[in-house]
């Protein structure tokens, strides 16, 4: 059995700030895989599912931002679940917006509800880290975290999000590698493969006529001829005149 959590604040007016973007993650998640419907327990909403074969319990703790980890401890204690069987989805303003890294252990880096959770139960949980980036100046780190995503946020929240959700049987099967890499591929998709030389082309749209054919006569393309000109042209007009003439004046045989 596996524990995720999704960390966020609760309430409408939080909805879409950036600092809930693990609710997010978390939601998707449950979408995706056919999870219940989620019910009021370990002072947050739970749903429970099954992905890949591995009982999963995902969880949003309700206690706010601050105070995730008494959530969290409560559910961790009641299966008897040890760190590295909790997964935990985050907001990052270290990361570059849209980027991932998932890892194992290490400090809060300043973020209130992991810093709660380390309190609670430890460090060598997982935590995967979605980028929201980080607004340059250290005095604007808490408006921006709490602040609202934008229309021009949400064309790389919402694809990345999609694809954690995708990527999360690889997180299952104990791969962050894989989960990682599945997610990159996703947000940046390989370059179409160019036609190699020599290759057909698509056929012409329906309606736009086909390109012509070049032909190759073997053949130096060459100029307009001489005779093509004004001048030859009279040249040669007045040479068959004097032939016809000649042939009238030569006597016919009897």
């Amino acid at each position: 059995m596996l524990l995720l959590v999704g960390l966020g604040n609760p309430g409408r007016e939080h909805e879409q700030d950036r600092h809930n973007i693990g609710f997010m993650a978390v939601d998707e998640i449950v979408r995706r895989h056919g999870f219940s419907a989620p019910r009021s327990r370990f002072q947050g909403l739970v749903s429970e599912g099954t992905v890949s074969g591995e009982k999963i319990l995902a969880l949003k703790p309700m206690t706010f931002m601050n105070e995730s980890g008494r959530s969290v401890a409560e559910a961790q204690r009641f299966y008897k679940l040890d760190p590295d069987q909790i997964i935990v989805f985050h907001d990052e303003i270290d990361l570059v917006a849209g980027k991932v890294r998932v890892k194992r252990g290490g400090g809060a880096a300043g973020h209130n509800g992991i810093r709660s959770l380390d309190s609670h139960i430890g460090k060598e949980y997982w935590r995967v880290r979605l980028g929201i980036g980080h607004p340059g100046d250290p005095g604007r780190v808490h408006g921006h975290v709490l602040g609202k995503f934008n229309k021009a946020d949400a064309a790389w929240r919402d694809p990345l999000i999609e694809a954690a959700a995708d990527a999360f049987p690889d997180l299952v099967a104990d791969d962050p590698g894989a989960f990682m890499n599945r997610i990159a591929t996703a947000l940046r998709p390989p370059p179409p493969k160019t036609a190699p030389p020599g290759e057909q082309k698509d056929p012409p749209q329906q309606g736009q006529a086909p390109e012509p054919k070049a032909i190759d006569t073997g053949k130096v393309e060459q100029g307009p001829t001489d005779t093509d000109s004004p001048a030859n042209k009279g040249t040669t007009l007045g040479g068959a005149f004097s032939a016809a003439f000649a042939r009238l004046r030569k006597p016919q045989q009897k």
